[in-house]
């Protein structure tokens, strides 16, 4: 459901879906916007008894999710509600996995582990960026290794996703930014996958159409519900595409950013992505050139992937996000160590050019 004031509909919607007893999965900031309290009216007016979990921060580990998972376990719930960014999606997916097949989050990487149904689940984002709400998969922290498990299953797919772009307007420009970003890079790296298909290709160009146009006016007219409307659709398409064409070295390499340096997953994606684009012109450069006529950017005398990535780095300067690994306080010695750990990770093996720690070292050193 999309469109202002689509949040009206949840009550309505989670009595069609028979929940009585819900989890309510919401961050903190949410409680102090009032989003929380606003979502709890409608469910009360519809006859159901909210449950909350708010104890989780931004890239849930798995001692969140395990201490979410006990908590629902003793209050009986029959249906599960994420609110929010990606972190809140997230987290009530991993909730809802270990709630009703139990073990460790770790049992579930990949995808089809789980051997029990999980509850039924609504997904109402707050921010245009993941697309967790169009995907049936969790991406977890492990807190020990601080790696992130993507743990997938048909049911941990949202039964309904509430798209209202008024519930983005409370949101600190730094998170417009940020997530916004990111969503970017997923319909740019979902369109050159591997595993692309004509499916997914047509949700990536749409995405990209979307965020590409309205990106820099949701950061500069933050109160404008249409441009942010785009933003949130277009998110959800390139969550689509996602779960249709998977994703590339971008992540891959954003990835041990975070786990190492704590950086922002926004932040990391806009550090690598325009060297991403460079180095993988020689495998894509039909595809670059044709989100180029979605955004009716000429290619540079034919060079696609240079007037992408230019265009990119603008985009990251309107988002005022650092586009160099050495003015984010990465250490240039740590760059062979984080080569290595991008070359293990699971994204990395569908970038259209093979990804090894090589190619990961040389797209860190054009980043930095």
């Amino acid at each position: 459901m999309f469109g202002e004031g689509a949040i009206e509909r949840l009550g309505e919607i989670a009595r069609e879906l028979l929940f009585k007893r819900t989890l309510l999965v919401a961050d903190r900031g949410l409680v102090a916007c009032g989003h929380v309290e606003r979502a709890e009216k409608l469910l009360a007016k519809a006859g159901i008894e909210v449950i909350h979990f708010h104890d989780f921060e931004v890239n849930p580990d798995t001692r969140m999710v395990e201490a979410g998972s006990a908590f629902a376990a003793s209050q009986g719930i029959d249906s599960i509600i994420g609110l929010g960014g990606g972190s809140s999606l997230d987290c009530a997916k991993g909730i809802n996995f270990l709630l009703t097949n139990g073990g460790r989050m770790q049992d579930y990487l990949g995808y089809g582990k789980a051997s029990k149904p999980l509850l039924p689940m609504i997904g109402i984002p707050t921010t245009a960026g993941t697309g967790s709400e169009a995907q049936s998969y969790a991406l977890i922290s492990d807190a020990e290794t601080h790696v992130k498990m993507a743990c997938g299953a048909r049911d941990a797919a949202f039964r309904a996703a509430i798209l209202d772009p008024v519930l983005t307007v409370s949101q600190p420009r730094h998170v417009t930014a940020t997530a916004g970003f990111d969503a970017i890079s997923h319909a740019i790296e979902s369109y050159v996958t591997t595993r692309r298909n004509p499916l997914s290709e047509v949700f990536s160009r749409e995405a990209w159409r979307l965020l590409e146009a309205n990106y820099e006016r949701a950061l500069s007219r933050p109160e404008d519900t249409e441009a942010r409307g785009a933003m949130q659709l277009g998110a959800y398409f390139a969550g689509v595409a996602i779960e249709n064409s998977m994703l590339g070295a971008t992540h891959a390499c954003a990835n041990p950013l975070t786990a190492r340096y704590g950086t922002e997953h926004g932040v990391a994606i806009a550090l690598v992505l325009p060297a991403v684009v460079r180095w993988n012109a020689c495998a894509v450069e039909a595809s670059y050139a044709e989100l180029l006529n979605f955004s009716r950017r000429p290619s540079l005398n034919g060079d696609a992937s240079k007037a992408l990535a230019e265009r990119l780095e603008e985009l990251i300067k309107a988002g005022e996000l650092p586009s160099k690994l050495s003015a984010a306080g990465i250490a240039q010695a740590d760059i062979p160590t984080l080569a290595r750990e991008a070359a293990e990770q699971w994204t990395g093996k569908f970038n259209p050019r093979k990804l090894d720690a090589t190619g990961a070292q040389e797209i860190y050193e054009w980043a930095y």
